[in-house]
This record gives C-alpha cells, structure tokens and sequence, in this order.
C-alpha cells in the first residue's frame, strides 16, 4: 500500500487514511440528507435511493423503503463516491506538515466544492447523485457543506490515529 509522511515522520497509508475521511464523510452527508428530506416531508430514505437512479431510472428517487435494490445500491454508490473525493483530499492533507483545523476545514471545503460542480456540472445525469430528484438546491448546497465537515472531520481523526 502506498504511503506518504505527513511531515511528522508519521507514515500514514493513503488508502487507509481515505476510507476513513470517506466513511465519516459518507455518514455525516447520508444522515443530514435524512434530516433534510423529512424536514421537506419526503421520506427519510428517498434521497440514498435515489443514488441508485443509475440503475433503476428516475424512479428510484420515489422509493422510501429500506431494500436492497435501493437502499443498499444507493449507499454502497454514495459511499464509494465520498471515499472517491477522499482520495485527492488525503493526498493533499498528508503532502503538508500538520494542518491546523482551519486548514483542513479550509481544503475540505475546496474538495466538497469541486464534487458539487463535477457532479453537478459535468457529471451525465444518469451519473448524478440523483439527490435532486428528492430534494431542492439549497438542500443540495448544505448537503455538500455538510460533506465538507465530514472530510475534515474524517481528516482530523485520520491524523490523530497517525499520531498514535
């Protein structure tokens, strides 16, 4: 696995380290798009199922039940995606010396910003996250802030544990 030091000495796996700020990312971003579509009276689920229109269509974004075919596809798509933009993240994190909370809050929200216009912006719609199918765009926007302090979050933790 390939490392890098962060300037401490510390060698910390970039893989690893990714999956870490991924899976906080992920979870931070999955929970506040449950929050959000409740607020706006749609089902907690719709917005991760509505991940998996790449598979199933547009249709997908109407279904608020736990499955497999939705629920599962739709997570396990937002996960790999927030591990995706982890990465390049990682990679910038571990390439500077200790970055205080500012800094790291500072490039997560240039990486968060980054996803939204590829996703948005560049990315087909079939390929979208599919979250606008459920949800309006200042839904989308703090979504996408929330990702932000997920990775910083994910980040903190990841090196705290290089620390160790």
């Amino acid at each position: 696995m390939h490392t890098r030091t962060n300037g401490h000495g510390d060698r910390t796996p970039l893989l690893a380290s990714a999956l870490l700020t991924g899976t906080v990312a992920s979870l931070a971003s999955a929970a506040t798009l449950a929050l959000l579509a409740r607020a706006e009276g749609k089902g907690a689920l719709q917005p991760i199922n509505a991940t998996s229109h790449w598979l199933h269509g547009e249709k997908a974004a109407a279904c608020d039940e736990l499955d497999t075919a939705h629920t599962w596809v739709g997570f396990v798509t937002h996960y790999a995606s927030a591990v995706f933009w982890a990465l390049p993240f990682e990679y910038w994190r571990v390439r500077r010396r200790a970055l205080s909370g500012g800094a790291l809050l500072r490039g997560a929200c240039v990486t968060s910003a980054v996803a939204a216009a590829v996703d948005y912006g560049v990315t087909p719609k079939r390929l979208t996250p599919g979250w606008e199918l459920v949800l309006g765009r200042r839904c989308l926007a703090v979504t996408y802030g929330v990702l932000a302090l997920g990775l910083a979050a994910g980040a903190k933790l990841a090196q705290a544990l290089a620390h160790r």
